[in-house]
């Protein structure tokens, strides 16, 4: 509206001026209906005054003083009405006209200057458009006329429903799915919150969030990914061995296999060994028969690698 108000400029002024005629008018008829009932409360007052008995001096004193009393109040009825229509006629040929003038040349100033109240921006509108249509699709097409025929066409963003508002950005749900090749839920909490990153409702990230957005956008949790690259239960790997669970669980401590924690609740998934795998070996230390230093600490390690 600011922009295309320029060729419009003359024609604002002689709406905006119409208008306020149109209000003074209807002020200039309200004050006359004031002096109206003035004139008629003094002229009754007359009528009874001369209606009295004259005889009867403490009735016609009482009604003297009320004609009297009116009289006064219409005399200042009639000054006051003058003296307002006078001081309108003035402000209107002077002032009024020169701050309308001046307003419609520089109505982005007007506009943008905190200082003006809601209801005079939306009478601006008022004179300076003709019809606003708005279309909602995926997108808001707006096409606007103003007065005099000028018309434009806008295309504006959808406005975000609550819910949309407190979605998760879709760059950190892809950052989520990310991190989720090599990390936890929990180590995945610590990287992001390290970040500074925040969920959609603005708060820091939790277990519960992580496991929430995973739900929603269906993301293959930790376990899942493992699998697929093909590492082993501890089910799995002790039947692969020949050796008890609780053997399969003191060779990874030991660094003998190579496991990765499938998620935050002590669960470990195996690299298959190969055709060397380790065998028991009466008399010998486990801690000189190490194979992988990192089963204890890997997760913790690519967390401090990744923040």
């Amino acid at each position: 509206m600011v922009e295309n108000v320029t060729p419009l400029a003359l024609e604002v002024t002689l709406a905006v001026q119409q208008e306020l005629q149109a209000r003074q008018d209807e002020v200039d008829k309200l004050r006359q209906k004031q002096v109206e009932r003035a004139r008629y409360g003094a002229d009754l007052a007359q009528r009874r005054y001369l209606h009295v008995d004259p005889a009867n001096r403490l009735v016609a004193d009482s009604l003297e003083a009320d004609r009297n009393e009116k009289l006064r109040l219409l005399t200042e009825a009639q000054e006051q009405y003058e003296q307002r229509r006078l001081q309108d006629r003035a402000v209107m040929d002077e002032q009024q006209r020169a701050r309308i003038a001046a307003l419609a040349s520089d109505l982005p100033r007007l506009w943008q200057d905190p200082n003006t109240p809601d209801r005079e921006l939306k009478r601006m509108v008022r004179l300076l458009l003709e019809d606003v249509t708005l279309i909602r699709q995926d997108h808001i097409t707006v096409h606007v006329r103003f007065k005099g025929c000028a018309s434009k066409t806008l295309t504006l963003p959808r406005p975000l429903t609550s819910w949309e508002l407190r979605m998760t950005p879709a760059e950190v749900v892809r950052e989520i799915d990310r991190l989720m090749d090599n990390h936890t839920d929990k180590e995945i909490v610590g990287i992001l919150n390290a970040r500074g990153t925040r969920s959609g409702e603005g708060k820091a990230f939790s277990r519960r969030t992580i496991a929430r957005l995973r739900r929603d956008y269906q993301l293959k949790s930790r376990y899942d990914r493992l699998r697929e690259k093909g590492l082993l239960t501890r089910e799995e790997i002790s039947e692969r061995l020949g050796v008890t669970a609780l053997r399969v669980r003191i060779w990874r401590q030991h660094g003998l296999l190579k496991a990765y924690p499938a998620n935050d609740k002590d669960a470990w998934l195996y690299e298959d060994p190969g055709p060397d795998p380790p065998r028991r070996a009466q008399g010998v230390k486990l801690e000189s028969r190490r194979r992988f230093d990192n089963n204890g600490a890997h997760g913790l390690m690519e967390v401090e690698y990744e923040a």
